[in-house]
């Protein structure tokens, strides 16, 4: 019981806002790696594309982060809507989603057997 009493007063105790109370906006804890502020996330890992299809809003800021050893990108194969670049082993680069809604299938050109797809709703 007494495990429990202390996981409460825990619990209510990250939620205070301290002095003067809190802004509905504020975050208790920093943005981390696997879901940016505001944004979306792609990983690229084992020669593959995580999440392979993401839905975003117009606009919406993708990091994608490769955590291969090799270098990649993620390019559009239709209308040139986004194009990452070379983005090396360990790097971090980030895009804005196409203000136009719809399906955007996209690929590495360097290993265009990996295939993804972005879908802005």
């Amino acid at each position: 019981m007494v495990a429990a009493s202390v996981a409460c007063t825990t619990a209510l105790a990250g939620c205070s806002g301290g002095a003067g109370g809190s802004s509905p906006s504020a975050s208790p804890t920093p943005p981390t790696a696997s879901r940016p502020a505001g944004g979306a996330l792609i990983t690229i890992k084992d020669f593959a594309f995580h999440p392979a299809t993401l839905t975003v809003a117009p606009g919406t800021e993708v990091t994608v982060i490769n955590k291969d050893a090799a270098t990649h990108t993620v390019t559009a194969t239709s209308d040139g809507a986004f194009d990452t670049g070379q983005v090396k082993s360990g790097q971090k680069v980030t895009f804005d989603a196409p203000a136009r809604p719809g399906p955007y299938p996209y690929i590495c050109t360097i290993h265009p057997t990996m295939h993804g797809s972005l879908t802005v709703h």
